[in-house]
């Protein structure tokens, strides 16, 4: 892979119906824009698309990866009794979850575990491959979809971009206003904060929209994975990494929300093939071998007692 980007575009629609709901953001509501398409609509945003690319490594049933995947190393947060509570496929921070920070690992504070494997080092400047060759070993999907080290005590702050950006966006949008209500059969009327309670009979409004046009966007930055300076064949498992990603998401449904539950109708650019890219992770993992180290345990048994 020698181009420096590949872009792909997914036309969409609803599942059932014309309407569908986009993300809402606090004080704001839905995000609408103008665009050269006429009005347009972020359906979903660059965050939550990375969360869900990172989603179809795991298995929310076994609180696991998925087993296609089996032999990849990443971060594992449980509580003193062993029980899990979560991992750097599942933090916003990834690597940098405060719950790895202010836990241990193999009884040492995850801050000084993690700082040390970085290699971070008073009066030296910062080795930018070394710290992509020791979150490779760590968790090599924290070096698709970023990470930052914000340690106020640490000599650097390591940032690391994400290599996949994704939205979806919809054009020449039109609200579709509708409403509904919560009926009590007890109590029709509540009164003197009942309502808050849950109790009474509530009248609702909600906004929809219906669109021409919805398209998810996906940009593989090839360029930046290849600037770690890992092994032919640890880049080459980021990208089959990248490929499963986006196959896995695109086949399974984009049901982003109880009302916005799309599918795919037309791809620009090459579709990754999930089955193929399944194929070149276990190989390349194989090869990869002592690049990779084993899954870590983080444990965590209450805020500032790690």
């Amino acid at each position: 892979m020698t181009k420096p980007r590949t872009v792909i575009k997914a036309d969409l629609r609803p599942l059932m119906g014309s309407r569908f709901q986009p993300a809402g953001f606090p004080d704001l509501g839905a995000a609408e824009f103008d665009s050269t398409d006429g009005r347009a609509l972020l359906v979903e945003s660059t965050q939550s698309m990375a969360n869900r690319l990172e989603a179809a490594t795991w298995d929310d049933a076994r609180a696991e990866q998925r087993d296609e995947l089996s032999g990849l190393p990443y971060v594992r947060v449980v509580d003193g009794d062993g029980a899990f509570l979560s991992s750097s496929r599942l933090e916003a921070h990834r690597l940098a979850s405060a719950y790895v920070m202010n836990g241990a690992v193999d009884g040492v504070k995850g801050e000084q575990w993690m700082r040390e494997r970085l290699g971070l080092t008073a009066g030296r400047p910062l080795d930018h491959r070394a710290v992509a060759r020791a979150c490779f070993a760590l968790d090599p999907v924290s070096l698709i979809h970023g990470v930052f080290f914000a340690r106020k005590g640490w000599p650097w702050q390591p940032r690391i971009a994400r290599a996949v950006t994704s939205f979806i966006e919809a054009y020449d949008v039109r609200p579709a206003v509708s409403g509904g209500v919560k009926r009590d059969v007890v109590i029709n009327e509540a009164k003197d904060g009942a309502t808050a309670e849950g109790y009474g009979t509530v009248p609702h409004h909600r906004v929809e929209y219906t669109a021409k046009q919805i398209t998810a966007y996906f940009s593989v930055d090839h360029a930046q994975l290849r600037s770690y300076g890992l092994s032919d064949s640890a880049t080459a498992l980021l990208e089959a990494l990248v490929d499963f990603e986006i196959g896995t998401l695109l086949d399974g449904g984009l049901r982003l929300r109880t009302a916005c539950d799309l599918e795919v109708v037309g791809i620009e650019e090459e579709r990754p093939d999930t089955a193929e890219a399944t194929r070149r992770v276990a190989k390349l993992v194989q090869e990869c071998g002592d690049q990779l180290g084993p899954v870590t345990t983080a444990v965590w048994t209450g805020r500032g007692k790690g």
